[in-house]
């Protein structure tokens, strides 16, 4: 029993001991402990986090070819003058070097994004620090910590998830592109890069989206404008609110001023400057024409894999004034509700000034000039005249308006009189059917559709009688064209809209080159025609197209008022103009002679005057019973 005690008295008194020691051993103080711990945690952060960002740097992408990265395919439409009317995809203009690029935009930038940009290594502690303590004050997130290089890093090669692989890859990126690249490089790509809205990518394509002009010419208030956006594109562009990004402009401008790189009577100067929005000065209808060019690029240079620029015949001005011309027209008449209108002005070798395909682009795109397939009625009796010249035929041949009846089918006259013997002029001028029918068969109609197709009709044509009376339906733009071919005297003329295709880098890819003329016409044919056509105006059914110069042209409407057009020209242009429903019902009297003859009248009165907001008041015409050709 003594024995026991013994040991157990040993034990105590060493376990004791092993206290006393272990209590010595550990942290008396709540620092200390703190020190361990933060020492532990650090250690175990390191071992873990090596290997994770050794995973996620596996899978960085490549820098080496940065300035090409997220180099999508877009495209970038030109009017005749160089200015953009219209993008497609995401458009990256020009790239410019650190060196090209205005200091003032520079400066706006940073002032704003950044403002320790040239002294941080890719993350801005401070900077961070600071947006942390503002935004916890605000109770809301009112200001950002990323850095220039970690935006670059985010807007090249990262998605927008937020997620926190995205995240160290973002800081591991930025960390990157501040070993490879100079601080000038970098601010030089990010400014090349970063998306300004409207689909512009970099500077470069801002400015011209937004002010129509390259990026080099920037003022300080535009440079401001540029810098403002980049918190939010969609936000605060000008061309979405003009309010707002005059007082985004103002904030920047003060940024530029605590930072020291204006006085604040600069600043205050600067933000009573007003800026020119280029809003397109053709308009959202400039779409049509601009949506038709874009559609012949893939058969012109194929598939399209890169940022490219489209040099185009576009005259803005008169695109303006058509689409003008156009809507005042339909606008005067409850009737015309319902009812679409197109018109083609060309000059004579082709060359389209405008195009508009519809009344309003936002309502529809379709695009009645190019994509609708019309009878053009009497306007087809053209190729009718023209291969009875051909055969011998002159325009003071008799032929007798009377009642013809073919494989049970018989063409009418407007008000179901006939004349009887009338001279072909005559019988062109008032668009008489049953001339045109007959001349149609004694020449053959073999004869007419090889006429049409002489002239650059591509459409199919019906062989039946009813031919000569324009029953097969054609589009706008090809009938205006092989009009055309008289106004040239009988050239060859083919309707085109590019005139060069470039890629960014300035390369051509495609250039328009008109070949040798290729006479189509005898000259003394066409000369007799256009004399035909010149008389369709002065005396015949296109009368209301008469102007203070010398204008040829030819109506058409089709039974039950369904089309009318009229095809016209003179003073250097052609124009082509169709008014019908899209459903194909019946207008109440349009005629080719009323509503399209007004259309191209208004439309080349604004032309020749130079001037938009010139209108024509032309009389209401009042509707008629019966169809007249």
């Amino acid at each position: 029993m003594g024995t026991v005690l013994m040991k157990q008295k040993k034990s105590a008194s060493r376990k004791s001991s092993i206290a006393k020691v272990d209590k010595t051993k550990l942290p008396r103080t709540g620092f200390a402990k703190f020190l361990y711990g933060f020492f532990v945690v650090l250690v175990w952060g390191v071992i873990l986090t090596v290997p994770l960002v050794i995973y996620y740097a596996y899978d960085l992408p490549d820098i080496s070819n940065i300035e090409k990265a997220n180099s999508k395919t877009t495209m970038m439409v030109m009017d005749r003058n160089g200015e953009v009317v219209s993008t497609y995809g995401d458009v990256f203009g020009e790239w410019l070097e650190y060196e090209e690029m205005p200091p003032e935009q520079i400066e706006a930038v940073i002032a704003t994004e950044d403002r320790r940009f040239f002294d941080h290594s890719g993350i801005d502690v401070r900077g961070l620090g600071r947006a942390v303590i503002n935004n916890i004050m605000a109770g809301r997130m009112v200001e950002g910590g990323s850095t220039i290089s970690q935006q670059l890093a985010k807007n090249l090669y990262l998605n927008s998830n937020r997620t926190f692989k995205r995240k160290i890859q973002e800081l591991l990126l930025s960390f990157w592109l501040e070993m490879k690249l100079d601080k000038q490089e970098i601010l030089a790509i990010y400014l090349n890069r970063v998306y300004f809205g409207a689909g512009a990518y970099g500077i470069d394509a801002a400015s011209r989206t937004i002010f129509g002009h390259s990026a080099r010419e920037l003022t300080l208030t535009e440079a401001a404008m540029l810098a403002g956006m980049l918190k939010g594109p969609a936000l605060y562009s000008p061309l979405r609110d003009v309010e707002r990004a005059y007082e985004r402009t103002s904030v920047v401008l003060d940024n530029m001023v605590e930072v020291g790189f204006i006085d604040q009577s600069t600043a205050e100067i600067a933000k009573k400057r007003s800026v020119t929005i280029n809003s397109s000065a053709a308009g959202g209808d400039v779409r049509y024409f601009t949506d038709w060019i874009v559609e012949q690029v893939p058969d012109l240079i194929g598939t399209v894999n890169e940022p490219i620029i489209i040099y185009t015949t576009l005259v803005p001005e008169m695109q303006q004034m058509a689409a003008s011309a156009v809507r005042q027209v339909l606008g005067r008449q409850q009737r015309f509700e319902d009812t679409q209108a197109a018109l083609v002005s060309m000059d004579y070798d082709g060359a389209v000034r405008a195009l508009v395909g519809g009344k309003d682009y936002t309502e529809s795109q379709f695009n009645r000039a190019v994509q609708a397939q019309r009878q053009p009625g009497s306007a087809f009796k053209l190729f009718v005249y023209l291969a009875a010249l051909e055969t011998g035929y002159g325009p003071e041949t008799i032929m007798r308006d009377s009642p013809i009846i073919l494989d049970d089918w018989s063409p009418k006259n407007y008000g179901d009189t006939y004349v009887g013997d009338v001279m072909l002029e005559e019988a062109f001028a008032k668009s008489i059917n049953t001339v045109a029918v007959k001349l149609s068969e004694r020449i053959n109609r073999g004869r007419v559709i090889e006429m049409a197709e002489r002239l650059g009709i591509t459409s199919p044509l019906t062989t039946e009688p009813s031919l000569a009376l324009g029953t097969s339906e054609v589009n706008l733009l090809e009938l205006t064209s092989a009009y055309s071919v008289i106004a040239r005297g009988g050239i060859e003329t083919k309707p085109y809209g590019i005139v060069e295709i470039q890629n960014s880098a300035g390369q051509i890819l495609y250039r328009h080159m008109p070949g040798p003329e290729v006479r189509l016409i005898d000259p003394e044919v066409s000369y007799t025609m256009q004399s035909m056509l010149q008389n369709v105006v002065a005396t015949g059914t296109a009368r209301s197209a008469l102007m203070d110069f010398p204008v040829a042209g030819k109506t058409g409407t089709t039974q039950n008022y369904k089309d009318a057009l009229f095809v016209g020209y003179g003073n250097d242009m052609i124009n082509g103009v169709w008014v019908g429903k899209d459903d194909s019902t019946p207008m109440q009297g349009v005629t080719g002679g009323g509503t399209p003859a007004h259309i191209w009248k208004n439309f080349m009165y604004r032309v020749s005057l130079g001037r938009n907001d010139a209108t024509l008041e032309t009389p209401n015409v009042t509707p008629r019973s019966k169809p007249n050709t």
